[in-house]
Protein backbone atom coordinates (compact mmCIF):
# COMPACT_ATOMS: atom_id res chain seq x y z
CA UNK A 1 0.00 0.00 0.00
CA UNK A 2 1.24 3.55 -1.13
CA UNK A 3 0.10 6.58 -0.42
CA UNK A 4 1.47 9.92 -1.83
CA UNK A 5 2.32 11.90 -3.98
CA UNK A 6 0.48 15.56 -4.68
CA UNK A 7 -2.02 14.86 -6.46
CA UNK A 8 -5.00 13.00 -7.39
CA UNK A 9 -7.30 12.32 -10.18
CA UNK A 10 -4.76 15.13 -11.80
CA UNK A 11 -5.43 17.61 -9.35
CA UNK A 12 -3.08 18.54 -7.19
CA UNK A 13 -3.82 18.45 -3.12
CA UNK A 14 -3.62 22.49 -2.87
CA UNK A 15 -5.81 22.99 -5.74
CA UNK A 16 -7.77 20.71 -4.73
CA UNK A 17 -8.42 22.36 -1.44
CA UNK A 18 -9.34 25.87 -3.12
CA UNK A 19 -11.05 24.32 -6.17
CA UNK A 20 -14.94 22.58 -5.87
CA UNK A 21 -14.76 20.16 -9.05
CA UNK A 22 -17.56 19.44 -10.88
CA UNK A 23 -17.26 16.13 -13.03
CA UNK A 24 -19.48 15.68 -16.13
CA UNK A 25 -18.62 12.70 -18.76
CA UNK A 26 -19.30 13.23 -22.10
CA UNK A 27 -20.82 9.58 -23.82
CA UNK A 28 -18.67 10.00 -26.56
CA UNK A 29 -15.56 10.02 -24.99
CA UNK A 30 -16.40 6.74 -22.61
CA UNK A 31 -18.11 4.92 -25.56
CA UNK A 32 -17.09 1.54 -24.97
CA UNK A 33 -18.17 -2.40 -25.71
CA UNK A 34 -22.03 -3.21 -24.10
CA UNK A 35 -20.24 -6.48 -22.65
CA UNK A 36 -20.39 -6.72 -18.67
CA UNK A 37 -16.82 -7.79 -17.40
CA UNK A 38 -17.75 -11.01 -15.57
CA UNK A 39 -15.27 -13.48 -14.05
CA UNK A 40 -16.08 -17.37 -14.75
CA UNK A 41 -14.35 -20.51 -12.75
CA UNK A 42 -13.01 -20.91 -16.31
CA UNK A 43 -10.58 -17.91 -15.92
CA UNK A 44 -8.85 -20.03 -12.89
CA UNK A 45 -8.02 -22.62 -15.64
CA UNK A 46 -4.20 -22.88 -15.20
CA UNK A 47 -3.20 -21.16 -12.26
CA UNK A 48 -0.78 -22.74 -9.48
CA UNK A 49 -2.90 -23.72 -6.41
CA UNK A 50 -3.56 -22.95 -3.93
CA UNK A 51 -2.39 -19.28 -4.54
CA UNK A 52 -2.82 -16.52 -2.35
CA UNK A 53 -0.52 -14.78 -4.94
CA UNK A 54 -0.40 -11.03 -5.25
CA UNK A 55 -1.52 -10.08 -8.90
CA UNK A 56 1.81 -9.53 -10.86
CA UNK A 57 1.78 -8.76 -14.39
CA UNK A 58 3.63 -8.01 -17.45
CA UNK A 59 3.78 -4.85 -19.31
CA UNK A 60 4.94 -3.86 -22.56
CA UNK A 61 6.51 -0.17 -22.73
CA UNK A 62 7.65 1.55 -25.47
CA UNK A 63 9.60 -1.54 -27.29
CA UNK A 64 10.03 -3.41 -24.54
CA UNK A 65 8.41 -6.04 -22.07
CA UNK A 66 8.43 -5.35 -18.19
CA UNK A 67 8.26 -8.05 -15.73
CA UNK A 68 6.94 -8.38 -12.11
CA UNK A 69 4.62 -5.22 -12.44
CA UNK A 70 2.51 -5.71 -9.68
CA UNK A 71 -1.50 -4.29 -9.58
CA UNK A 72 -2.09 -2.83 -6.63
CA UNK A 73 -5.91 -1.50 -6.12
CA UNK A 74 -4.22 -0.82 -2.10
CA UNK A 75 -1.77 2.14 -3.79
CA UNK A 76 -2.51 5.75 -4.90
CA UNK A 77 0.75 5.75 -7.44
CA UNK A 78 2.05 4.60 -11.02
CA UNK A 79 5.96 3.44 -9.90
CA UNK A 80 8.36 2.60 -11.64
CA UNK A 81 12.08 2.06 -10.61
CA UNK A 82 15.04 3.76 -11.39
CA UNK A 83 17.30 0.33 -12.46
CA UNK A 84 14.15 -0.12 -15.05
CA UNK A 85 14.94 3.08 -16.63
CA UNK A 86 18.66 2.39 -16.50
CA UNK A 87 18.61 -0.75 -18.72
CA UNK A 88 16.26 0.37 -21.24
CA UNK A 89 18.41 3.90 -21.32
CA UNK A 90 15.37 6.26 -20.69
CA UNK A 91 16.46 8.18 -17.68
CA UNK A 92 17.37 11.20 -19.83
CA UNK A 93 13.55 11.39 -20.13
CA UNK A 94 12.88 11.83 -16.22
CA UNK A 95 11.53 15.25 -15.52
CA UNK A 96 12.98 16.02 -11.70
CA UNK A 97 10.03 16.49 -9.42
CA UNK A 98 10.50 14.96 -5.59
CA UNK A 99 7.15 14.36 -4.36
CA UNK A 100 7.35 11.61 -0.96
CA UNK A 101 5.61 8.27 -0.30
CA UNK A 102 4.67 6.80 2.63
CA UNK A 103 4.48 2.90 2.46
CA UNK A 104 3.03 0.26 4.82
CA UNK A 105 5.24 0.61 7.41
CA UNK A 106 5.13 4.02 7.40
CA UNK A 107 9.32 4.23 6.02
CA UNK A 108 9.29 7.17 3.28
CA UNK A 109 10.66 7.01 0.07
CA UNK A 110 11.18 10.21 -1.79
CA UNK A 111 11.14 10.13 -6.21
CA UNK A 112 13.86 11.37 -8.14
CA UNK A 113 11.47 12.44 -10.70
CA UNK A 114 8.43 11.36 -13.68
CA UNK A 115 8.66 10.06 -16.56
CA UNK A 116 5.82 9.76 -19.62
CA UNK A 117 5.59 6.35 -21.33
CA UNK A 118 3.63 5.28 -23.79
CA UNK A 119 1.95 1.41 -22.50
CA UNK A 120 0.80 -0.98 -24.55
CA UNK A 121 -1.52 -4.27 -24.18
CA UNK A 122 -3.78 -6.22 -25.73
CA UNK A 123 -3.89 -3.28 -28.61
CA UNK A 124 -4.37 -0.43 -25.81
CA UNK A 125 -2.09 2.22 -26.13
CA UNK A 126 -1.94 4.77 -23.56
CA UNK A 127 0.22 7.67 -22.15
CA UNK A 128 1.31 6.67 -18.47
CA UNK A 129 3.02 9.09 -16.34
CA UNK A 130 4.97 7.02 -13.62
CA UNK A 131 6.61 8.31 -10.33
CA UNK A 132 10.36 7.12 -10.38
CA UNK A 133 11.82 5.95 -7.56
CA UNK A 134 15.37 4.60 -6.68
CA UNK A 135 15.70 1.49 -4.30
CA UNK A 136 14.21 -2.18 -4.17
CA UNK A 137 10.59 -2.14 -3.60
CA UNK A 138 10.83 -5.74 -5.16
CA UNK A 139 8.50 -5.26 -8.00
CA UNK A 140 9.82 -3.32 -11.20
CA UNK A 141 6.78 -1.58 -11.38
CA UNK A 142 3.47 -0.91 -9.48
CA UNK A 143 -0.07 0.10 -10.66
CA UNK A 144 -2.19 1.90 -8.37
CA UNK A 145 -5.80 2.97 -8.79
CA UNK A 146 -4.89 5.53 -10.91
CA UNK A 147 -3.82 3.38 -13.53
CA UNK A 148 -6.91 0.74 -12.52
CA UNK A 149 -9.34 3.73 -13.03
CA UNK A 150 -8.16 5.31 -16.21
CA UNK A 151 -8.06 1.68 -17.38
CA UNK A 152 -11.28 0.97 -16.01
CA UNK A 153 -9.64 -1.95 -15.10
CA UNK A 154 -11.57 -4.59 -12.79
CA UNK A 155 -8.91 -6.91 -11.62
CA UNK A 156 -9.49 -10.52 -9.95
CA UNK A 157 -6.87 -11.65 -7.53
CA UNK A 158 -8.84 -14.99 -6.93
CA UNK A 159 -8.34 -15.46 -10.56
CA UNK A 160 -5.39 -13.44 -11.31
CA UNK A 161 -6.55 -11.89 -14.12
CA UNK A 162 -7.51 -7.97 -15.16
CA UNK A 163 -10.31 -7.49 -17.38
CA UNK A 164 -11.13 -3.92 -18.96
CA UNK A 165 -13.93 -2.41 -21.73
CA UNK A 166 -12.35 -1.25 -25.13
CA UNK A 167 -14.31 -0.04 -28.80
CA UNK A 168 -13.35 -4.09 -29.48
CA UNK A 169 -15.09 -5.73 -26.04
CA UNK A 170 -13.47 -6.58 -23.08
CA UNK A 171 -9.90 -7.84 -23.40
CA UNK A 172 -7.71 -8.63 -20.82
CA UNK A 173 -4.56 -9.13 -19.94
CA UNK A 174 -3.09 -12.47 -17.92
CA UNK A 175 -1.29 -13.41 -14.44
CA UNK A 176 2.69 -13.66 -14.51
CA UNK A 177 1.64 -16.28 -11.83
CA UNK A 178 5.54 -17.80 -11.31
CA UNK A 179 7.06 -14.07 -11.09
CA UNK A 180 4.62 -13.49 -8.55
CA UNK A 181 5.79 -16.76 -6.59
CA UNK A 182 9.41 -15.39 -7.15
CA UNK A 183 8.79 -11.90 -5.72
CA UNK A 184 7.08 -13.64 -2.73
CA UNK A 185 9.57 -16.86 -1.82
CA UNK A 186 10.28 -18.07 1.46
CA UNK A 187 13.46 -19.61 1.85
CA UNK A 188 13.56 -22.23 5.26
CA UNK A 189 17.00 -22.12 6.60
CA UNK A 190 18.09 -25.63 8.41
Amino acid sequence: MIFGGNEVNDVTFSASKKTKISVTHNKRLWEVAEDDIIFTEEDADGLLLPHNDALVISLNVLDFKIKCVLVDPGSSAKIIQWRVLEQAKLTGSIIPVTKLFAGFSLTSVTTRGEILLTTNDEGVTKATLFEEVDGDMGYNVILGRPWIHEMKVMPSTYHQLLKFPTMEGIKQISRDQPSAREMNAITIFQ
